[in-house]
């Protein structure tokens, strides 16, 4: 057990060694592995930064249905039960006129005369229901249901959609599909150049040891303990690589979020990217160096397995 000890710690210190005098070569495979790791970060940092801009929109949007001023409290109560029991809807609220007047009023402060014109007519606003739903992009049932002519005679105006609204979610949509598509090809082109790299590095540094490399086999060393080495030299890069990325995106969305002294930037809510970055900090942390040394160790491992024997055979 003592002497396993010992040999672990020799291949840890081999393998420092190794990085130190060949950091110049392995300067270009750690450049890679940052730029791979930054963008899976910064990828995963701006989808989670839209779905919240989805989820703050698709919270304002609802189906708004105008009733006339003749229906009576039973037909509004029986018009509410049907329509809390349609499959999508997830919440109805009821506006009587004086209710929906005090909410014109709010929202209208700020300008006087409009405050000023409707408090010199009777009041001109229906009552009115909103109807809160589970999925935007299955509006057919309900739109069913208000058209049925019935329901249609109760309502003073056609209901309100929010299509507006519902444009904006649909073009974050898109523009987060986009980006997802466009991140993987970066992360699947920069992650095989890494590894074509550290391969590279590894075979170089294979070549330039294979006279030492005879020795220890004629004295009688492992593979396992001439391949460590190259496999912990390959892991700093990985790690130091990811500790570098996550500093990277740290400053990157520290400094945006001071410089532009704002709460977004076109679809994207700096402010709750800078949050959401600082909250799940460790766990980003934990991840980037999962990846890092993943990439390093499975590369130099596979690297190895076939350079060293090609190498030491010739």
């Amino acid at each position: 057990m003592k002497r396993k000890i010992i040999t672990f710690i020799r291949i840890l210190h081999n393998g420092t060694v190794n990085f130190i005098r060949n950091f110049g070569i392995s300067s270009a495979a750690m450049a890679v592995i940052i730029i791979t790791l930054t963008i899976v970060l910064i990828s995963f940092i701006v989808n989670a930064t839209f779905n919240n801009t989805i989820n703050q929109i698709t919270s304002k949007i609802d189906i708004s249905v105008y009733l006339k001023d003749s229906v009576t409290s039973q037909q509004t109560n029986q018009l509410i039960s049907e329509m809390k029991h349609l499959n999508n809807v997830a919440n109805v609220q009821y506006l009587n006129k004086a209710q929906v007047l005090r909410q014109y009023e709010l929202q209208n402060a700020s300008n006087h005369q409009l405050a000023l014109a409707i408090t010199e007519t009777s009041n001109p606003l229906p009552a009115t229901i909103h109807i809160r739903v589970k999925n935007l992009n299955n509006l057919s049932g309900i739109r069913y249901f208000l058209d049925q002519s019935n329901i249609k005679s109760l309502q003073s105006n056609p209901p309100s959609y929010s299509g507006s609204l519902k444009q904006a979610i649909d073009n974050i949509s898109h523009v987060t599909d986009v980006l997802k598509k466009l991140s993987v090809i970066a992360i699947i082109i920069f992650g095989f150049v890494s590894i074509l790299i550290i391969f590279n590095t590894i075979q170089m540094a294979i070549f330039n040891r294979k006279d030492e490399i005879q020795i220890m086999r004629l004295l009688g060393a492992t593979t396992s303990f001439i391949r460590g080495p190259f496999i912990v030299e390959s892991t700093i890069y990985g790690l130091l690589s990811a500790i570098l990325s996550v500093i990277i995106v740290n400053f990157i969305f520290v400094t945006a979020n001071s410089t532009l002294q704002a709460s977004s930037l076109g679809l994207l809510d700096i402010n709750f990217a800078t949050t959401y970055f600082d909250e799940h900090f460790w766990q980003f942390l934990g991840i980037q160096i999962a990846m890092g040394v993943f990439i390093g160790a499975t590369s130099s491992w596979v690297a190895t397995r076939r350079y060293l024997k090609f190498k030491v055979n010739n």
